[in-house]
């Protein structure tokens, strides 16, 4: 059994409706990453100097040595980066989240206290902006544990969002475990936010942007001016505004850091933006602890049985007659790369079809066999399987006049005698009368016209099987 862990398939084409307060057509929401005094540093037990989102392009770590042009332009940013966006976003009128690394916001008291004063969500950006990739779990998880405490302490309250950044793939776990967050961002996979379950914990998870991100200013093929930085954002505005007045709509998440985007050639951009973001009706701007509990109430987890995580007993028990009287085809299918996007009518479909396809020739043979006639003696004796009983009376079969027994019965009997396997036809396409029609039409096909035409229905009823089934996406949203 291989199990794949990543998902692919989210919400897929029909997203769950978000409903946003006043009907709003998309939420905007803004993020300020305050990491000025948490990045590594020699002063604050770091091996080295930091290398990563400055104006130093390329820089590389100094290790044991501190970097005075490195240093000084993360002070900027807790100087006077930080209070020219906090007036921008006060005199907006527009709420903002905090990213707050814990050691950062702990040696920038002043900047804490407006932010408290502005109503910002402050919410933990870890310990220390520094890189977690190769970190023991255990070490990981007691910094994040020291990061709530920190932040506690400092800001006078639990952070209820969590944002690593710079993480492992244990994050998100870890966050999940140690609880008591209103959501997770650690992760750039959607636009809407989305329920992730970790041992059996439901985990809201918001994610987050690195394209309509300031960071692009400070990395190769990025934003080289502020116009490039507010085309960029409009365009994701318009297209994300526009999904929104067709019915489904998204957020768009704008990351800043006060040493980048603080700067005095790039912050005209931003207020462009704010401006232009305005001017639209059924806009709404909310940090992001408003849009997880939002989302809490109005799309929460919901479980169910999902096929990636069953067992062999009980796969097979539910998808062992999928296909008809043929469990071999769940058996071999429970051994496939199954993963989220299986957990769907049509992922667990296209799993059991892969089975039925690769098959041979003498095992989908017996699988033909396997059905009934339409509206034959199995049918008369009450023998069917409880799928084909519902599938035969939804169009009728169960009602016939004598005469249309009696055709339905020649023909089947000729059918057989010419092909070697029963009339398989998608009874759900049609009604009694087209089915008929399709029965007089394909007898006269060739054997192995009809083999490949027996084949693609027996999957259709096995789509139809499986609809009925299961949910048609695989996230634990409400609809």
């Amino acid at each position: 059994m291989t199990r794949y862990p990543r998902d692919l398939y989210g919400y897929g084409a029909t997203p769950p409706k978000a409903q946003w307060p006043g009907g709003a057509k998309i939420a905007v929401q803004f993020v300020i990453n305050y990491e000025e005094g948490g990045e590594n540093c020699v002063l604050h037990g770091d091996a080295a100097s930091e290398a990563f989102l400055s104006e130093i392009v390329g820089a590389a770590p100094w290790p044991a040595q501190r970097h005075w042009n490195m240093e000084s332009i993360y002070e900027y940013g807790a100087r006077a980066g930080f209070w020219r966006l906090h007036r921008l976003f006060t005199q907006m009128d527009i709420p903002a989240t905090v990213y707050g690394v814990a050691t950062a916001l702990a040696r920038s008291p002043d900047q804490v206290a407006a932010m408290q004063q502005a109503d910002w969500e402050i919410a933990s950006h870890g310990l220390k902006w520094i890189e977690y990739k190769d970190y023991p779990r255990e070490d990981e998880k007691a910094d994040m544990i020291e990061a709530i405490r920190l932040h506690t302490e400092v800001t006078g309250q639990a952070p209820r969002g969590w944002y690593t950044g710079r993480c492992s793939e244990n994050t998100v776990d870890l966050a999940t475990e140690i609880g008591g967050l209103d959501y997770v961002s650690d992760t750039y996979a959607d636009d809407l936010p989305y329920w992730y379950q970790s041992e059996h914990k439901d985990q809201l998870i918001l994610p987050y942007t690195l394209d309509c991100n300031d960071m692009r200013f400070a990395t190769p093929q990025g934003f080289n001016s502020g116009d490039q930085f507010f085309a960029y954002l409009k365009d994701s505005f318009d297209c994300l505004y526009a999904e929104g007045q067709d019915g489904t709509p998204k957020m768009m998440n704008i990351g800043l850091h006060c040493r980048l985007i603080g700067r005095p050639g790039r912050i005209m951009a931003l207020k462009r933006f704010m401006d232009y973001a305005k001017s639209h009706a059924d806009v709404w701007f909310a940090r992001r602890i408003d849009i997880a509990r939002h989302w809490q109430t109005v799309n929460p987890p919901v479980r169910f049985d999902q096929p990636s995580q069953m067992d062999f007993p009980r796969f097979v028990c539910q998808f062992g007659g999928v296909f008809e009287h043929s469990p071999w085809i769940a058996e071999r299918a429970f051994a496939l790369e199954l993963g989220p996007a299986h957990d769907t009518a049509t992922g667990v479909h296209n799993a059991l079809c892969r089975i039925f396809r690769s098959a041979s020739e003498e095992e989908r043979l017996g699988v033909l066999q396997a059905h009934p006639d339409l509206a034959g003696k199995l049918a008369a004796a009450k023998r069917l399987t409880a799928e084909s009983t519902s599938e035969q009376a939804g169009a009728g079969l169960d009602a016939l006049s004598d005469q249309e027994r009696a055709d339905f019965t020649k023909l089947n009997d000729a059918y057989v005698a010419k092909h070697g396997f029963p009339f398989i036809i998608a009874v759900r396409d049609h009604n009694k009368a087209s089915i008929l029609a399709a029965f007089q039409r394909r007898i006269a096909n060739s054997r192995s016209i009809e083999f490949a035409e027996a084949c693609r229905q027996v999957e259709r009823i096995a789509q139809f099987r499986l609809m009925d089934m299961l949910p048609s996406h695989s996230n634990r949203a409400a609809q």
